[in-house]
């Protein structure tokens, strides 16, 4: 039995099959399907979807990227919610400070402004705030938290070390092994994605191998970073199985062992019953 800590169900790529994506998650052994959620409106779907699946457990969260719109005080909100019983976490929340170079013309000159090829991305200086108001929130609720962070390693530290003791997971890993070692010295949790299949993701891998397996949790962001071999299609939960066999090689053990330890983890992480 496998367990897939971060996915996102309520999205519209699964509008017209969910309930067959389900079972079929179900039938391939994932005994557990965490929805993250990533805005105000996602988070009420993801409540709505554990209230109506056995299977399915939600957590409240507004990604960095709604920085610029949330409005704190729709905090209230959220903290209505998460006392309902299948909450477990709040999360995704963090930085993303990541920065799409601008599209250039034929001349090799921008075709759009800098701030216009961003405007998907929130600031800086709205997203900082948000984190640490939400990181607040999960304190008081008794809640751990999901950990989006995206090229602002230093940063999120930052915030982290000030709010410890916080039980946390940095999900779909992919910083430096600075970060990872930071991460784990503060006994945060970390989880990989199916990305870790992807035949230039040696670095990835190398990180897999470095994180011991009682720190390791699984997941597949899906619908985003399907498998090697499934690339260009929709990801689902049942693919949480290719992510088990890809870390039991890449750590030389058994993948029974990887399911146990890293199911054992996520129950106790999440508070799962």
């Amino acid at each position: 039995m496998l367990i897939d800590t971060h996915c996102h169900l309520d999205f519209p790529e699964y509008d017209f099959d969910r309930d067959e994506v389900i079972l079929r998650a179900k039938e391939k052994g994932v005994e557990y399907i965490i929805n993250i959620g990533s805005s105000l409106q996602g988070s009420r779907r993801a409540l709505d979807l554990s209230e109506k699946y056995d299977c399915v457990y939600a957590t409240l969260g507004i990604h960095p990227h709604e920085a610029d719109t949330f409005e704190l005080k729709l905090l209230q909100e959220l903290e209505l919610w998460a006392k309902k019983e299948k909450i477990v976490a709040i999360g995704e929340i963090g930085l993303d400070y990541f920065s799409r170079p601008p599209i250039l013309c034929q001349s090799g000159s921008p075709l759009l402004s800098h701030s216009l090829a961003e405007k998907n991305y929130s600031k800086q200086e709205n997203q900082r705030p948000l984190f640490v108001a939400l990181i607040k929130l999960a304190k008081s609720l008794n809640l751990p938290l999901v950990i989006h962070s995206r090229q602002a390693e230093k940063q999120t530290l930052e915030i982290l070390k000030e709010a410890m003791p916080i039980k946390a997971v940095v999900h779909c890993f992919s910083g430096p092994l600075e970060f990872l070692n930071e991460c784990l010295s503060l006994g945060l949790f970390i989880s990989f994605t199916c990305n870790i299949t992807y035949k230039k993701a040696d670095n990835l891998r190398q990180l897999v191998k470095l994180t011991p397996l009682e720190k390791l949790l699984l997941e597949t962001d899906a619908p985003f970073l399907p498998p090697e071999g499934y690339r260009g299609k929709r990801n689902e939960p049942w693919f949480v199985h290719i992510l088990a066999e890809e870390i039991a090689r890449i750590k030389e053990i058994e993948v029974e062992e990887v399911a146990k330890v890293t199911t054992d983890n996520a129950k106790k992480f999440f508070n799962l019953r």
